[in-house]
């Protein structure tokens, strides 16, 4: 059989699961045995597009034999030739398929691989959907307890996010990263995390975010008493004063140079407006609270 001509192992396999007059209930069992041997034999043929078809019903196939692991595994084969194909429509939806056969095996981690692969592939083709896709696969980890093995996915979709210029939902992720990386006790990682969403608001010209983000992530003790927690501090007051010069000098610190290479890439190019507005607002703060004190 192994010999047979593929697209006859097709044909055979597509009438085992049509009913008839002669025949009443379909054979899935024999008919996913061809399917698969025909997926094969296309893939070793180099006939991508039908060896991608083939695995699409070889998982059909398992799916009505009550296996979704193999399933599962059939149609991360169908992605990955999608991918081979460029077809990035079903690149996603068959890495998307796949995590959720997984997933009804009670298999989180290769539920939450299979997002991540397919977000990998739809780095360049769609960017937005990628993101998406590492989200869904740190939720899935994190759902089974499993916050530090996100840790990568979410690295990943933060540097997608500044390659899209996305710099307010890169911080956001960020500190979404910092509270994952609390809730499994990683406190160096959530630190980072901190302090790097600081940064990004930063690079973004958002002074006011940025403190805003710096002063919520002070209530947090471990990130106040922390070297990242310092460098931020510092880092907010070179802003106020409106020190260009001492900006860069922090930007430069070993602190920062422990960072994902993402977000030293930003840092390095800090101060990226003119700080000395900030100065001034500063200034103008002190003056109306002097102000508000003065009671003659």
């Amino acid at each position: 059989m192994a010999a047979s001509d593929p697209q006859k192992l097709i044909l055979k396999a597509d009438k085992l699961t049509k009913l008839s007059m002669t025949r009443w209930s379909a054979d899935w069992r024999q008919a996913t045995e061809l399917y698969e041997q025909a997926a094969i034999s296309f893939r070793r043929a180099k006939n991508n597009e039908s060896a991608k078809e083939a695995f699409e019903k070889a998982s059909k196939g398992q799916e009505m034999l009550a296996s979704p692991w193999d399933a599962a595994k059939h149609m991360e084969a169908a992605a990955a030739l999608a991918r081979e194909l460029s077809n990035w429509r079903e690149v996603a939806d068959f890495y998307g398929r796949a995590s959720e056969l997984y997933m009804q095996c009670s298999r989180p981690q290769p539920a939450s691989d299979a997002l991540g692969k397919g977000a990998r592939a739809l780095t360049e083709a769609a960017p937005d959907e990628a993101i998406q896709m590492y989200i869904n696969a740190c939720c899935i980890l994190e759902e089974d307890g499993k916050e530090q093995m996100a840790f990568d996915l979410y690295r990943d979709a933060t540097s997608l996010y500044v390659k899209l210029e996305k710099y307010g939902d890169a911080a956001s992720l960020l500190l979404r990263w910092g509270l994952s990386a609390d809730k499994c006790n990683a406190t160096q990682s959530q630190c980072k995390a901190y302090l790097s969403a600081i940064i990004v608001y930063l690079y973004a010209n958002d002074f006011k975010q940025a403190e805003k983000c710096f002063n919520d992530c002070c209530q947090i003790d471990v990130f106040l008493g922390s070297d990242q927690g310092r460098c931020a501090s510092k880092l907010i007051s070179a802003y106020r004063e409106g020190d260009g010069e001492e900006i860069k000098r922090v930007a430069q610190s070993s602190t920062v140079s422990h960072l994902d290479h993402v977000i030293i890439k930003l840092a390095r190019k800090l101060p990226t407006g003119d700080v000395s507005a900030f100065r001034s607002e500063a200034l103008d703060e002190q003056e109306e609270a002097l102000d508000e004190d003065d009671l003659t």
